[in-house]
C-alpha cells in the first residue's frame, strides 16, 4: 500500500501544463490514426458521390453532346426547361401526380397491414416476411414479370376477359398506364415501410393501450390517441424517404412503359435518361437533374418544416 501511496503522489507532482501538453499530444496522435482508418471511406465518398455531383453541376452549365468539348453556355439550359422546352411542365405535373398518389397509398396500405399484423396472436413474423419479401426483388426484374402480366394478351386481360369486364388495357391506355407503374411500385415497395411502422407498433408499452382499453376506448381510438402519435417519428421518416424514393421514379417506367403510351408516363427520372442517353444532351439532363435535386429538398424541408405539428417525441 505504502508503495501505491508514493505512485499517486509522484504522479501528483507532476505539473498540470504537462498533464495538458501530454493530453493534447495524445489526442493528436489518436487524430491522426483515425484520419488513416477513415481515408479509404472518405475516398470512396469523394470519387463516386461528391465528383459526380460537382461534375454534373459544371456539365448544368454546358451544352455537351458526349461527343467533342462542352461548351459554357450558362444558365441556357435551365432557362429553356423553365421556358417549356422538352415538355418539361407536363413531365414535372406528372411526377408530383404520381408522387402524391404512391405517397398516400404505401403510407396507408402500409399503416393498415401493419395494424394488422401487429394485432394478430400467431404468425406475425410470418406475414412480416411475406409482404417485406418484394423489397428483395430488383425493381427492373419485378417490373419486367409485372409487363408480361399487363401487356396485350397477357394474364390480366385474360382475367379480365373471362369476367366479362370491360376494363382497357393498363399499359396501353394512356389514362391508365400511371397507375400500372403505381400498382408496381405499391407492390415491391410497401414492404419496406411495413416493417418499419411493425417495428415502431411492437415498441410501445403495452400498458398504454390496456390503460386506454380499461377507460373505454375503443380500436380506432386506441389506434387514432395513441398509437399513431406514438409512431409519428417513425411515420415522419418513412413518409420522407418514401416521397425522395418516389420523385426518382425510373426503374419501373423503363422496364414497362417507356414513357408512353405517348408521353402520358414520363417521370423526371425517365425524361433524364432520355435527355441524356437517347438524345445526347448531357448538359440539359445535367439540368434536368438538378431541378430534380432542388425539389427534392425543398419537398424534404416542407415536410420538416410541418413536423412540429403532428410528430410527438418523447422527452
Amino acid at each position: 500500500m505504502s508503495e501505491g501511496l508514493a505512485v499517486g503522489h509522484q504522479a501528483s507532482l507532476v505539473p498540470a501544463p504537462t498533464l495538458r501538453i501530454g493530453r493534447r499530444t495524445r489526442l493528436r496522435r489518436d487524430g491522426r490514426a483515425a484520419v488513416w482508418f477513415l481515408l479509404p471511406g472518405f475516398a470512396g465518398l469523394a470519387i463516386f458521390l461528391l465528383l459526380p455531383l460537382a461534375v454534373s453541376l459544371l456539365l448544368s452549365f454546358t451544352n455537351w453532346s458526349l461527343i467533342g468539348q462542352p461548351h459554357w453556355i450558362g444558365l441556357r439550359n435551365f432557362e429553356d426547361l423553365f421556358a417549356g422546352r422538352w415538355n418539361f411542365w407536363p413531365v414535372l405535373e406528372e411526377t408530383v401526380l404520381y408522387t402524391v398518389e404512391y405517397l398516400a397509398l404505401n403510407i396507408v396500405i402500409s399503416i393498415a397491414m401493419a395494424v394488422w399484423i401487429d394485432s394478430l396472436p400467431w404468425g406475425r413474423q410470418f406475414f412480416r416476411v411475406l409482404f417485406f419479401l418484394p423489397s428483395f426483388v430488383p425493381l427492373v426484374g419485378s417490373a419486367v414479370v409485372w409487363m408480361l402480366i399487363l401487356t396485350p394478351g397477357g394474364a390480366m386481360d385474360w382475367v379480365v376477359h373471362s369476367l366479362h369486364l370491360q376494363i382497357p388495357n393498363l399499359i396501353t391506355d394512356p389514362a391508365l398506364a400511371m397507375q400500372a407503374i403505381i400498382l408496381v411500385s405499391l407492390w415491391s415497395g410497401f414492404g419496406y415501410n411495413l416493417l418499419l411502422f411493425s417495428a415502431a407498433l411492437g415498441s410501445i408499452p403495452a400498458s398504454y393501450l390496456d390503460a386506454a382499453k380499461l377507460d373505454g376506448a375503443n380500436a380506432w381510438q386506441r389506434f387514432w390517441r395513441i398509437k399513431l402519435p406514438l409512431i409519428s417519428p417513425t411515420l415522419l421518416f418513412g413518409i420522407v424517404m418514401t416521397a425522395i424514393t418516389a420523385l426518382q421514379v425510373f426503374d419501373q417506367v423503363y422496364a414497362l412503359t417507356r414513357g408512353g403510351p405517348g408521353a402520358s408516363t414520363y417521370t423526371m427520372g425517365f425524361l433524364i435518361y432520355h435527355t441524356g442517353f437517347e438524345r445526347y444532351r448531357m448538359g440539359t439532363a445535367s439540368a434536368i437533374a438538378w431541378v430534380l435535386f432542388a425539389l427534392i429538398m425543398m419537398l424534404t424541408a416542407v415536410q420538416m418544416r410541418l413536423q412540429n405539428r403532428w410528430v410527438h417525441y418523447d422527452n
